[in-house]
């Protein structure tokens, strides 16, 4: 029987809520990075386009880079008492335009390389039912089923969500260590040494390419923060599980990509690399495992993928939900599930956004690996280092202002070299971002074309549709505005 309420008394309306302690939110927010994918993926081409053998450092030089920006962003979260994470921080430093422009450039980032990993997610699974001697099926089916999948977990209570991507982290991370402990005691192809390290190999080749790819490993690890009011004890859990992820990520990371250069030599692993990046795990796993281990990650590839995307899903669905609490989006996005606990109509949103693009792109002709993975990570890698851009000025601004940590390290030195060290990334990417999408001029070098230009520009239009929308919600909505300043500014 239903429990009737008296007259003139209503429900409160469900919250987000949750107890995910630091192990949950690490297990959400590394798998949203993937680590299987990075080093199946990113690691051999690395290897190939960027510095060779001294392309393992990378890794660990962004590690130290977001370590840095880590700290400002732990130091905001004790004061920020919102999961609005980026544009939230953006908003109390910076004022609530730009706090509002961080918000869409959010929303690209975590758009576009979950747009991306649904492709590469697609095309896997095509390839691999027509390789075991199944139907040739359109990669744009297979991803829109892996959506259909995504989006039935995102409707659910996060902690659904979390112990899927705990179990399928556990695997893929275990393949990857048993790699790591079986290159180690063979002793790998011209025995374990540190040549990786040595600073000849590390700026060798094109370091700005290869430091390119080990930033965009780490996307994802920044969004602890979204998860707040999901969090058990929200001032604790969020800044260790924000360390917790980027300080393992990054030596998790180092260590595979120098077991791999060990498994094949310093002076083969380049060549190993150039027969074909794609196929560099799986022969690595085939060479040290045996058939066992080739066939495990092939399997575990696709599960990571799953992982990745489930992830940003769930991250994505809680920056919509925060902006409509901020009254920026359609209040139906801000209404949480009676049961669940969850941002169930953003999730739908969500799911059914991720399925028109890929129709979209499907219809477009795009090839869903040399276009749409290549491109979509792009963007997402360049707009994710400036947003933690501003992200580490509007930290430095906040306290300057407010006084409310005198920690000089926390509050100013940690955030000015967080904001170097991304400035500097970010320039190399947008320098190398023409040879992501093979934009080339006569002499076929890369250069910026039309293509590429029309892609950065969504980075510009994204920020400059949250200021506008601020303007004009100032000045025709000044209800809506004063939430938005409760909602994002101090």
């Amino acid at each position: 029987m239903t429990k009737l309420e008296p007259a003139g008394v209503q429900t409160p309306a469900p919250k987000l809520s949750g107890s995910l302690g630091v192990t949950a939110i690490v297990f959400m927010v590394v798998a949203a990075a993937s680590p299987l994918t990075v080093v199946g993926g990113a690691a051999p081409l690395g290897f190939l386009l960027g510095n060779g053998v001294g392309f393992p450092t990378l890794f660990a030089t962004s590690a130290v880079i977001l370590v840095l920006f880590s700290v400002g962003l732990s130091a905001m979260a004790k004061h920020v008492a919102k999961p609005g994470a980026f544009f939230t921080y953006v908003g109390y430093g910076l004022g609530r335009s730009a706090g509002l422009a961080a918000a869409w450039v959010a929303m690209l980032t975590y758009t576009t390389v979950q747009i991306a990993v649904y492709g590469y997610i697609g095309y896997l699974l095509s390839y691999t039912v027509a390789a075991i001697g199944g139907p040739t099926i359109a990669w744009w089916a297979m991803s829109m089923l892996v959506i259909a999948a995504v989006g039935i977990l995102g409707y659910r209570h996060i902690d659904v969500s979390s112990k899927v991507l705990g179990m399928l982290l556990i695997a893929e991370v275990g393949i990857v260590v048993a790699l790591i402990v079986a290159v180690i005691v063979t002793g790998g192809a011209q025995g374990l040494s540190t040549a990786p390290f040595e600073p000849a190999n590390v700026l060798s080749g094109s370091p700005g390419v290869g430091l390119m790819f080990a930033m965009a490993a780490y996307i994802g690890f920044e969004a602890t923060a979204v998860f707040r009011d999901e969090a058990r004890d929200p001032d604790k859990t969020i800044p260790k599980a924000t360390y917790a992820a980027v300080i393992g990520v990054g030596v998790f990371y180092t260590l595979a990509s120098w077991a791999l250069v060990m498994a094949w030599g310093p002076d083969g692993v380049v060549d190993a690399a150039a027969e074909d990046p794609g196929s560099m795990m799986i022969r690595t796993m085939a060479r040290y495992l045996g058939t066992f281990g080739e066939v495990a990650v092939n399997i575990l590839m696709l599960t990571a993928m799953f992982a990745c995307v489930l992830s940003f899903h769930n991250v994505l669905t809680r920056y919509q939900h925060s902006m409509a609490v901020a009254g920026v989006l359609p209040e139906r996005l801000a209404r949480v599930h009676a049961r669940h606990l969850s941002p169930h109509a953003s999730s739908l949103v969500q799911t059914a956004t991720a399925g028109i693009l890929t129709i979209v792109f499907a219809l477009c002709g795009l090839d869903p690996l040399l276009q749409v993975f290549t491109w979509f990570s792009g963007i997402a890698t360049l707009a994710i280092a400036l947003l933690m851009a501003v992200t580490s000025v509007a930290i430095i601004v906040y306290f300057a202002r407010t006084k409310r940590d005198r920690r000089l390290w926390h509050t100013v030195i940690a955030p000015v070299l967080g904001l170097l060290g991304l400035l500097g990334a970010a320039g190399l990417i947008a320098a190398n971002f023409p040879m992501l999408v093979s934009d080339v001029d006569a002499e076929g070098n890369p250069a910026f074309g039309l293509t590429s230009t029309l892609l950065l520009s969504l980075i510009v239009v994204a920020a400059a549709v949250g200021f506008v929308q601020a303007a004009w919600i100032r000045a025709r909505r000044p209800a809506a505005y004063a939430k938005l300043t409760d909602a994002i500014a101090a």
